[in-house]
Formats: C-alpha cells, structure tokens, sequence
C-alpha cells in the first residue's frame, strides 16, 4: 500500500459526505467510458436481469452503479479514519431490533455486494462483535493494509477465504455474529443452480448448511446510500431457515436478494460475472 494512497485517503475523509458523491459522481463518468471490460459485464448482467428494460433504461441504471461504485472506493477512506461517532452518525441502522432480540443465540448477518457493505460491516462491528471471510487481495502489503484497517477498532475478526468454513463457524458459536456474502459465483463446487432475476446462477449453499450446523438466524441486511449518509437496514430472521431442500434454501435467498436489488439497483455490484458458471451444456453469456 504506497504511502501516497494512504495519506490520500486520509486527506479524503475529511470532506462531507456529499461533497466526497460529487468527487464519486465525476469519477464514474469517467470510470464508465474507461472501465470497457467491466462495462460490458455490467452491460450482459443488466441485459439478462432485466429484459423488460429498454437499452436507454439500462444504459442509465449501469452509468448511475458506475458512479455508486466510485462514490464507494472513494468512501473507504471513513472506514479507515473516520472515527466511530463519525461512522455512526454517517451509517445509520434501522432493525437493529432485530438483532439485539437474538443476543445470545447465533446470528448470520446475510449481507449482499451492494455498494457500502464495507462500511455497513464496520458499523455494525460498533453494536455485536462480527466475523467476516474476505479474499486475499495479490498485493500482499495492499492486503495488510485493508485487514489493519479492518480490525482498527478491535471489535471483531476477519477471516481469509482461503482457510475455508470452519474458524467462521467455530467464532459464529464463540458468540461473534457472522457477516455473510454469499451471491458471487465461485463456481460449481458447493453451488447449486438458483434462478437470480430468471437465470440460473452457481448459488454457494453456504448459508444454509452454516445455519442447520450452528442453529444460527439469517437475517437478510443490506446497506441504503442516501443524500447524507447510508442506512444500513436488518431485516427480521428468515421463517422456518433452514429446510431440509439445500436447493430451496438458496432459491428463497436469492429472492431475498432480488427483493432487495428491486429497491436501488444502481448500488448493487453488477460488475462481477455473476452468471459465470453455466449449467451443463449451456453456452458462455459473457
């Protein structure tokens, strides 16, 4: 991590939240006509999700992410020098209720890639102490960065992905509460095929046999960006979760996850080749 970027950053977290979207909003202009290779993912993922839309409709939904997504690269620096009344006070969250009705029980946050889930994690990581899997970074000094940065307040652990499931689910029974991302195509390995928006997407089964295995709650989350901040919304514990049908499971959390997208789908992450893994025998979509 060069020191340039870092003291960057730094300078960056002082300025007001919405003075740091007008920086984003410039970036993500630029960053849409550049970024040619992620345009086009985005560009197949819009085109599959949302058919009924016309070419204009989702030329400005990908235009509107591209900027969601500057506005987050730029906002990591308030998850690496804000204070915690700061990051209070700019990552507000509603249903908190939710979560503080399960204490002493195992508890799954389900968090999906939307824009500001880095600092939504950091937020609740200031009310329950919280585990969360990342995956390692090639820079190997950028990645200790990021994890110093990540554990700067001291109130929970993260864990590479590389070291599988279980220290996650082992903390999740020590009482820290799980911060879970499953909706990225990782392949065919512990997937099963779920309809996302009507398509087939590898869907990891992960929530689901982590929630039979602890007896832990999933309560679906995820992170609102709006004028002068985020609220990062907990939504109550999924009914009757697990069931015995691992396919159903990932079926019923991908809906979830649609419902969710429905409500500001310029934040979620529509730059990763979410319908990578095809079912056999179906063609490459991107």
């Amino acid at each position: 991590m060069s020191r340039l970027v870092a003291g960057l950053m730094w300078l960056l977290h002082w300025l007001p939240f919405r003075l740091m979207a007008l920086l984003g909003s410039a970036l993500g202009g630029l960053l849409y006509h550049l970024a040619g290779s992620r345009r086009r993912i985005g560009e197949t993922n819009l085109r599959l999700c949302f058919p009924q839309m016309s070419e204009v409709e989702r030329t400005r939904l990908l235009k509107a992410h591209f900027v969601a997504v500057s506005r987050m690269l730029l906002e990591y620096a308030y998850c690496w020098f804000a204070s915690r009344e700061r990051l209070k006070r700019m990552m507000r969250i509603e249903g908190l209720e939710h979560l503080h009705a399960l204490e002493g029980q195992p508890v799954i946050l389900v968090m999906p890639h939307f824009t500001g889930l880095d600092m939504a994690g950091l937020r609740v990581s200031l009310e329950v102490p919280v585990v969360s899997i990342y995956s390692k970074q090639k820079d190997a000094g950028l990645d200790a960065y990021v994890e110093q940065k990540r554990l700067r307040f001291d109130t929970g652990i993260v864990l590479s992905r590389q070291a599988g499931i279980r220290p996650a689910l082992k903390a999740l029974k020590q009482g820290y509460r799980f911060y879970y991302l499953p909706d990225q195509d990782f392949g065919a390995r512990d997937s099963v095929f779920a309809p996302f928006f009507g398509v087939p997407a590898a869907t990891i089964t992960g929530l689901s046999r982590l929630a039979k295995a602890s007896g832990a709650k999933a309560l679906p989350c995820y992170p609102r960006r709006e004028a002068d901040g985020y609220t990062l919304v907990i939504e109550p514990p999924l009914a009757d979760y697990p069931s015995e049908d691992v396919e159903a499971d990932a079926a019923r959390m991908n809906t979830v996850i649609e419902a969710q997208v429905l409500k500001q789908p310029e934040q979620y992450f529509w730059l990763h080749k979410r319908f990578k893994t095809r079912p056999p025998g179906e063609p490459d979509l991107y």
